[in-house]
């Protein structure tokens, strides 16, 4: 497996230092948080852009994922189609421009009947579908807010049927919505992308902790993915943006990725 984090846990922080710390600790990606108030997204410029992707790629790092904030599940009229359609085809340009492989997307579906949330979800990734092919990108469903699970996501991505349309796993949401591991690994594997770890104290207590420092389940999830010889992304998105007062990432990065690589030595011997 390969290690990435995200600089949801970095916030404002310059895109060259992102880099040198991505490097510096030993990760081979970084997912970019793809927001107005970071340096990347997707009003930036062309030559903004290739000064990013040239910055990535000088020292060996991937630009893994452009995180945006979509919500495809979302009740919208119709200008707020337009709208959403206009933002899914600017991310996976963004993306596509940075040289990164995927997009990241909410259901953001909120108390909507699961019918017409998942209808609409599926709709609206399905239409962007062709477009980011046209790309090379994925656009991925994050099991987050109202489709938790990872069979939540499944009912919308089996529908849409796409190989360009597919899911984020973020291990923390399933979990606190009762799905085993197992489960959500079965539920998406057909259209696994990545996944994003995290650690946290309890239920009640979701501020980020250093990775094997909280309660979330993360043998269970990596020995699911080890079982089926998965090989892809983990991603640690560590919510310092949410909740400033927690501990810097930088000088928990290093430990982080030597946990994780310990962790996945453990399920695979």
């Amino acid at each position: 497996m390969r290690y990435a984090f995200s600089t949801l846990g970095v916030p404002g922080m310059p895109v060259g230092e992102v880099v040198r710390l991505a490097a510096g600790a030993g990760f081979g990606g970084v997912e970019l948080r793809a927001h107005p108030e970071e340096q990347v997204h997707p009003r930036i410029g062309l030559r903004e852009r290739a000064t990013v992707r040239e910055q990535f790629a000088e020292a060996g790092v991937e630009i893994l994922a452009v995180s945006g904030y979509a919500r495809v599940a979302a009740a919208h009229d119709e200008r707020g189609e337009e709208e959403l359609a206009a933002e899914l085809t600017e991310l996976v340009v963004l993306a596509s421009d940075l040289g990164a492989q995927f997009v990241r997307v909410f259901p953001g579906g909120g108390d909507r009947s699961v019918g017409e949330a998942d209808a609409d979800a599926a709709r609206h990734l399905a239409a962007v579908a062709p477009f980011a092919a046209e790309r090379d990108v994925r656009v991925l469903l994050e099991t987050h807010d109202s489709h938790p699970r990872g069979a939540d996501a499944a009912r919308v991505l089996g529908p849409v049927g796409h190989r360009n349309i597919g899911a984020l796993w973020d291990v923390l949401h399933p979990w606190l919505a009762g799905e085993e591991p197992v489960d959500t690994y079965a539920g998406l594997a057909p259209y696994l992308g990545f996944v994003q770890v995290k650690d946290v104290a309890s239920a009640e207590d979701t501020a980020p902790l250093p990775l094997g420092a909280g309660t979330v389940p993360l043998a269970d999830c990596i020995g699911a993915l080890a079982r089926a010889q998965w090989d892809g992304w983990l991603c640690w998105e560590y919510e310092k943006r949410w909740y400033p007062r927690v501990a810097e990432l930088p000088g928990l990065l290093s430990s982080g990725r030597e946990y994780l690589e310990r962790l996945v030595a453990s399920v695979t011997s």
